[in-house]
């Protein structure tokens, strides 16, 4: 009952705590952060995310699939080979034609050009591999494809964002626009750039997706999660990605 009412005292604007120019100023999670959080983010050796990043090492060179292909076979040195593709994706997969995030992207490669299962949504590998491609783009800019293809799924996006939803009719913009630099209880709220992911949060004690923060954000406004992978979490992804476009890529972030 007391998360409901603090969910409603932003609705209603009347959270207390950082007041933030709101201009046209767009801002990193991070620089919403404790400083203590900033600085684990900051130093590799003591950023909980570098684990991930040194497990998608591991994968990178490790056959799978019946032929025994690994990553490498294809891409070579991950370091040269997917430096600023992270901060590519979502983008459109020219078989499907649909659109697909990094993780998504990552399973299209296992199953179709090594023959490997697909990796479960939110498993250990799936985000090493995410974590570690997204490592070789810390600090470039996002740089979100074009094209009418890709404009018409971050069209869909937008509507997301702003759509209210569940119980308490909250939209994301709800809380990202109109209430950023605020807290929701003692959480500082950001202006949601997904600038890190994946992220190491503490409040989860691991790294997780983009997708999951969604799914967190939905139950919290008592709505139903989508499916990861979904059209809809794509599609949201890709709006968020075009909204944070020319910002630096961070990942592994660490949150609270």
């Amino acid at each position: 009952m007391r998360r409901l009412v603090a969910i409603a005292g932003v609705a209603l604007g009347l959270a207390a705590g950082l007041q933030a120019s709101r201009g046209d100023e767009r801002r990193s999670g991070a620089t919403f952060m404790s400083p203590q959080t900033q600085a684990l983010q900051a130093d590799d050796a003591a950023n909980p995310g570098m684990l991930s990043v040194a497990d998608g090492q591991a994968q990178w060179s490790t056959p799978a699939g019946p032929n025994g292909t690994a990553c490498t076979a294809c891409h070579g040195d991950a370091r040269d080979t997917m430096r600023g593709v992270a901060a590519r994706y979502p983008a459109i997969d020219a078989v499907s034609g649909k659109a697909v995030d990094l993780m998504g992207r990552i399973n299209l490669c296992r199953t179709r050009n090594m023959g490997a299962p697909a990796l479960p949504a939110e498993g250990a590998e799936l985000l090493g591999l995410a974590a570690y491609v997204g490592f070789q783009s810390r600090g470039l800019r996002i740089a979100p494809p074009t094209g009418a293809a890709m404009d018409a799924v971050r069209d869909a996006g937008r509507a997301l964002y702003t759509r209210r939803q569940g119980q308490l009719d909250f939209s994301c913009a709800a809380c990202h626009d109109d209430n950023w630099g605020r807290r929701l209880a003692a959480a500082p709220i950001p202006q949601a750039h997904p600038t890190g992911y994946p992220l190491y949060r503490l409040e989860w004690q691991a790294t997780g997706s983009l997708q999951r923060r969604f799914r967190n954000c939905m139950t919290g406004v008592r709505a139903e999660p989508w499916p990861y992978g979904s059209d809809e979490a794509i599609a949201l992804e890709a709006f968020l990605m075009d909204r944070a476009r020319g910002m630096a890529v961070e990942t592994p972030a660490v949150r609270p």
